[in-house]
């Protein structure tokens, strides 16, 4: 599973002035990203605005990212909801030959029991023919997937690699980093928290900042890996100002703004959401000015 280990990102969904999806500055973005020591791309996901673009340009912007991979680095794909028998339906009907392994939420808004989770992801694992890394992100969902319930899956099922973690509770953390099977991956979904994470286990991160700022963020993932606390901590605290700033706001609002400072896309966003302030956005230009 070292495939999934360091810095992975939750690629944007880049939109022209028309808010239609700008495929030249996706891939360019891929590009940009891969080059820059990026080790694996997640497709589709919540910064992918994945609940506003079609079933068509879902298909066209997969394409899209595996043409422009060219294989260098594994891709996720986002497949998930709180409709288990629809997120069947989508892995049964989409082609998965090019990807490594599929990103699935825990259920929203319907606010099931451990047990619902449990069995959720059950059916999921036995519909799919690749492997799995639930996402857990309790502050979209309204529903936590505890820890107990996380092992007790990963236990269970052996295409359930990993959990992208994003409660943004350093207890739930240790919790699953100490009491995980050997093989399964604990990977931040938090980047303010991805660094100690790392240094007390975990596998890395599916960074929203990450893909920014590829080259930075991408070596203090490695230096953590390594047990280099001291040196990827210096990293850690330049970025600091930059990862806050971008969820000030709404994600992935802050991060489309940091990508129009750094001129790699535009900051349009599909409604209901909003562009980042133009307060935001001078805070941003003037985060990034300290970045080396």
């Amino acid at each position: 599973m070292t495939k999934f280990q360091g810095t992975g990102i939750a690629i944007i969904t880049p939109f022209k002035d028309d808010l239609s999806v700008d495929y030249v500055a996706l891939a360019h973005l891929v590009d940009f990203n891969i080059e820059n020591g990026t080790d694996y791309i997640v497709i589709s996901g919540t910064t992918g605005e994945s609940v506003t673009i079609t079933k068509d340009e879902k298909k066209d912007i997969t394409q899209t990212i595996i043409k422009a991979n060219k294989g260098r680095v594994p891709l996720i794909l986002g497949i998930g909801g709180n409709n288990t028998a629809e997120v069947i339906n989508e892995i049964e009907s989409t082609d998965l030959s090019e990807i490594d392994a599929i990103l699935s939420v825990s259920p929203y808004y319907s606010k099931p029991t451990q047990e619902g989770i449990y069995q959720h992801f059950k059916a999921i694992s036995q519909a799919c023919p690749i492997d799995i890394v639930m996402y857990n992100v309790p502050g979209r969902t309204s529903s936590n997937m505890s820890p107990e319930t996380t092992l007790r899956l990963a236990l269970d099922f052996n295409n359930i690699i990993a959990v992208k973690e994003a409660g943004n509770n350093v207890h739930q953390y240790l919790k699953l980093l100490r009491d995980k099977p050997d093989d399964f991956l604990v990977i931040s979904g938090d980047d303010d928290l991805a660094l100690g994470i790392v240094l007390a286990g975990g596998s890395g991160v599916i960074s929203v900042i990450g893909q920014a700022l590829p080259k930075q963020f991408s070596k203090m993932m490695q230096l953590g890996l390594q047990g280099k606390a001291k040196e990827a901590y210096a990293i850690h605290f330049q970025l600091m100002d930059i990862t806050n700033l971008i969820f000030l706001e709404n994600n992935p609002a802050g991060i489309k703004a940091v990508l129009e400072a750094l001129n790699l896309a535009k900051s349009n966003v599909r409604l209901p959401l909003v562009e980042a302030t133009k307060s935001l956005k001078n805070d941003i230009k003037e985060a990034l000015q300290i970045i080396n």
